[in-house]
């Protein structure tokens, strides 16, 4: 039975309904997270690691050990020998880089803390037995329980925030309680966050002009005007996912991915996805691929009629281009040019730290509260990316905002972060369930329309981006498309950055560098580690990269098509961008 069907029992369903609102209720209190998803991690990790005395003499003999280390520089701190640290911090943790932290006694609160929390992550590691998933699951838990009691989350034991207290005689503080206050003030009353007020979507965000040439109950389709003389016959068409708004690629003028597109002489079209409410709870992949990929590819090849077209696909809009493109392949369809996945991954083994919140207790969880509403509320996926980053995105804040007292500069990225989205009940339990839980997708298990498609049907040529500090899709998950696609020629590009940034990347961004590798079909699999030796390494944006390739991928330039149709079904409706994406 799909968790989103009642049994006809009427007694069952009464018992099922019950469960569910309950569960629905803690999760309001839970923001999320299911506890027995995390009581069954904690028991798993527990009873094993009571069950093995050779590691608990083991993690004695490190407390051991390490409290030695410690009271040794304690002592040499005190008597002035200036010992080495016992202990150096993890990579990209800079809570401590500081100068204030090398002095007595900020070093030890840091280096006593620095110990504790190496000892918890051998205790919640390498216990024999645990499941790999349970083994995160407390790992992370431990983690954010430390975290909360760093030293440098609080006044007393920050020498940088007690510094700027002296020298401002408390003014921060003043200024820090003003911030928090109107922080939440915004919270409850649903404002954006300090600074959002200043970046409006039609006005300084979402601005390349175009027409919305298509709309139906789950997408519009935004057809931009030509900026060049001519222009590729090929039209590009860009699937973003639906958990975001899709104008992360098209952002403020000189950073949007389209107004660049368009620059070079390319047609572009883009999907813009309705932000879903509780009449929309039935809504499935099936209607997203249908109604969303096809219908809008059936948009873009009649109104560029006798022209393949370059699909592209950013995270889930990747995966779902995926879909989408073996379903054409099994189909015979032979529209698709090219095809471009942005971060977008089609295996979910190694799916990030995302998989954390991702296991059968919790899919049930998380479908029980979308039960209530028919949909997962944005809010809930931006508390689980704040958990995953805590220390940059919640006691980052602590420290700069309510303790220092300063406010930092939104960016337009910053300000599309906040512009949350909605997820229909039924598209969310299938993806979550088919695609990440089953895998179904690469393994061969995904039906459309009641027969099966399969991946390594797709042929056209593919351009695959990944990013190094990505941790909603790895890049590492990101380039198994080099497995999944024998028959295809691929080329892969890995930036530096993450998931997001990695990928608004313009020319001339100072500190961006990628490496790219082009795989013809007939050349052997290289792995991961062979790429990095391998790959050619490039400063700058990879964009220009990009679009020589689609470039490569097209047909001599000429005449640019019409916006919209003069009559017919795709007559312009409204001017870019289009009134979905103003849903909130």
């Amino acid at each position: 039975m799909h968790p989103y069907v009642l049994d006809p029992d009427e007694s069952d369903r009464q018992a099922y309904t019950l469960d569910r609102l309950y569960n629905a209720g803690l999760g309001r209190i839970s923001q999320g997270l299911s506890p027995v998803a995390i009581s069954l991690a904690t028991f798993d990790w527990a009873v094993h690691l009571a069950s093995h005395p050779g590691k608990q003499v083991a993690l004695a003999d490190q407390a051991a050990r390490n409290l030695m280390s410690f009271q040794s520089y304690a002592i040499s701190r005190m008597t002035g020998t200036c010992e080495q640290p016992c202990i150096q911090p993890w990579p990209n943790d800079d809570r401590f880089a500081a100068e204030e932290w090398e002095t007595w006694p900020y070093d030890l609160l840091s280096q006593g803390f620095l110990l504790t929390q190496q000892w918890w992550h051998d205790a919640t590691t390498g216990v024999r037995g645990v499941t790999q998933h349970h083994e995160e699951v407390v790992n992370f838990i431990g983690r954010q329980m430390l975290d909360l009691y760093s030293p440098s989350n609080y006044l007393a034991t920050n020498p940088e925030v007690l510094a700027r207290t002296l020298q401002e005689g408390g003014a921060n503080l003043a200024r820090g309680m003003a911030n928090a206050v109107e922080d939440v003030e915004r919270y409850v009353t649903k404002k954006p966050p300090v600074g959002g007020e200043h970046w409006k979507v039609g006005e300084n965000l979402a601005v390349t002009p175009g027409k919305v040439v298509y709309r139906n109950r789950i997408m519009e389709l935004i057809q931009y005007e030509p900026t060049t003389k001519t222009v590729h016959p090929e039209p590009i068409l860009i699937v973003p996912a639906w958990i975001m708004k899709y104008y992360i690629l098209d952002l403020s003028p000189g950073k949007s991915m389209v107004e660049y597109l368009v620059s070079k002489g390319h047609t572009v079209f883009t999907i813009s996805w309705k932000n879903p409410g509780s009449e929309d709870r039935d809504l499935g992949m099936s209607n997203y691929r249908r109604e969303g990929v096809m219908e809008a590819l059936e948009a873009v090849t009649s109104i560029v009629p006798e022209q393949k077209v370059h699909g592209v696909g950013y995270c889930l809009g990747g995966t779902l281009l995926m879909l989408a493109a073996a379903t054409m392949a099994r189909d015979g369809d032979e529209r698709l040019a090219s095809m471009t996945l942005l971060a977008a991954q089609a295996d979910f083994t190694e799916p990030g730290e995302l998989e954390l919140f991702i296991d059968e207790s919790q899919v049930t969880f998380i479908e029980d509260m979308m039960w209530e509403k028919g949909y997962l509320d944005g809010s809930m996926m931006a508390g689980a990316f704040q958990l995953l980053r805590s220390k940059d995105l919640i006691y980052s804040r602590l420290i700069h905002d309510y303790m220092m007292g300063d406010r930092g500069k939104v960016i337009d990225l910053m300000a599309w972060n906040a512009d949350l989205t909605r997820l229909p009940y039924r598209m969310h339990s299938e993806y979550l369930r088919w695609l990440f839980l089953n895998n179904d997708f690469v393994e061969d298990r995904y039906d459309v329309g009641g027969q099966p498609i399969h991946i390594g049907d797709i042929q056209v040529p593919t351009f695959a981006i990944g990013t190094e500090k990505d941790h909603i899709a790895p890049w590492r998950s990101v380039f198994k498309i080099n497995r999944f696609l024998p028959r295809a020629d691929v080329t892969f590009a890995l930036t530096t950055g993450g998931h997001n940034a990695g990928i608004v990347t313009p020319p001339g961004h100072p500190r961006r560098t990628f490496r790219i590798l082009p795989r013809k079909a007939s050349d052997p699999y290289v792995s991961p580690d062979s790429f990095l030796d391998k790959a050619e390494q490039k400063q700058g944006s990879w964009w220009p990269d990009w679009q020589q390739w689609l470039r490569e991928h097209s047909s001599n330039r000429g005449a640019p098509p019409s916006v919209g149709q003069s009559s017919g079904t795709y007559q312009p409706l409204a001017d870019a961008p289009g009134t979905y994406v103003l849903q909130k």
